[in-house]
């Protein structure tokens, strides 16, 4: 209407916290947790033995476990091992004097390499281009192989250490038929190698592993086709610690009691499982019935 004024009207607006952030707060909380976690793994390996190091250091070097193949001073049932490198060192040396103090076998000298590894000693013999311990393409060993084999037995026969040996060839294809492949090759090569060498005095159950890898672990990685990729590995394991001696007093008889006084009073006799009742006689007392 005229002569009125129009009232006039203000809006208000309520403004809360703001909306919603997202899930930022979400990220850091869980890197806070992870840092936290990181953080208790390092306190708690810094706490450890030097072995259970040595364990993990080895594992993060080698996740795959293909260091030959565990890289790492636990075997790989978890079964602790020990690690006597002086042992190894003169087994080494006592092995290395031997080869060179044989006319025929120190000329061969460079295609024998022995090392320290963290699973025991490891043997190598590596072929030539022209095959020196094996004939090429076959798993029959040669003169100088035999003779090695058997040099080689005579001392490992003497240990206590478990013996692992592996077969390896190289890229080469050797036989045209399709179901005798390097797999099988480098299998039956270490095969031979554990029938000589068993024959030569080492223990039947001496040796606990028989590996054939083909060309899947190259000595040689830039050329498959190198002659050194074909060898034989003999691995003298290291002892296996924590294994429990077998005592004899185990079996013993424990002391009789001496006999009682006179002055001593005897206990009451325990009462036998006959005067105890049984669960099915009070279940049978309390239910209705006839009972006999």
């Amino acid at each position: 209407m005229p002569g009125h004024a129009h009232p006039i009207i203000i809006k208000k607006k309520k403004r809360g916290h703001g909306g919603h952030h997202g899930g930022a707060w979400k990220v850091a909380y869980a890197d806070f947790v992870t840092a936290m976690m990181a953080l208790f793994i390092v306190l708690w390996l810094m706490g450890q033995s030097e072995k259970v190091k040595q364990a993990v250091a080895g594992y993060f070097n080698d996740p795959k476990g293909t260091a030959n193949l565990l890289g790492t001073t636990m075997a790989a049932n978890g079964v602790e091992v020990v690690q006597n490198d002086d042992a190894l060192k003169r087994l080494k040396q006592k092995l290395e004097e031997e080869i060179k103090a044989k006319k025929e076998l120190e000329k061969l000298s460079k295609q024998i390499e022995i090392t320290i590894t963290p699973e025991g000693l490891r043997i190598e013999l590596i072929e030539s281009k022209n095959g020196t311990f094996y004939q090429s393409g076959s798993a029959q060993l040669s003169d100088s192989g035999q003779e090695l084999l058997a040099l080689l037995a005579g001392e490992l026969k003497t240990l206590p250490n478990n013996l692992l040996i592996e077969g390896h060839t190289d890229a080469a294809q050797y036989s045209t038929d399709a179901n005798y492949s390097n797999w099988e090759l480098s299998a039956d090569r270490a095969n031979s190698a554990r029938r000589l060498m068993q024959a030569d005095g080492v223990r039947t159950n001496q040796v606990t592993q028989i590996r054939g890898y083909a060309d899947q672990l190259l000595r040689v990685k830039d050329d498959p086709y190198d002659p050194s990729n074909r060898r034989i590995s003999i691995l003298v394991k290291n002892l296996t610690a924590g294994v429990a001696p077998q005592i004899a007093a185990t079996t013993a008889k424990p002391p009789a009691p001496a006999p009682p006084t006179q002055s001593a009073k005897q206990p009451p006799a325990a009462p036998t499982a006959a005067s105890k009742p049984s669960l099915m006689g009070k279940l049978t007392s309390i239910l209705p019935g006839k009972k006999k």
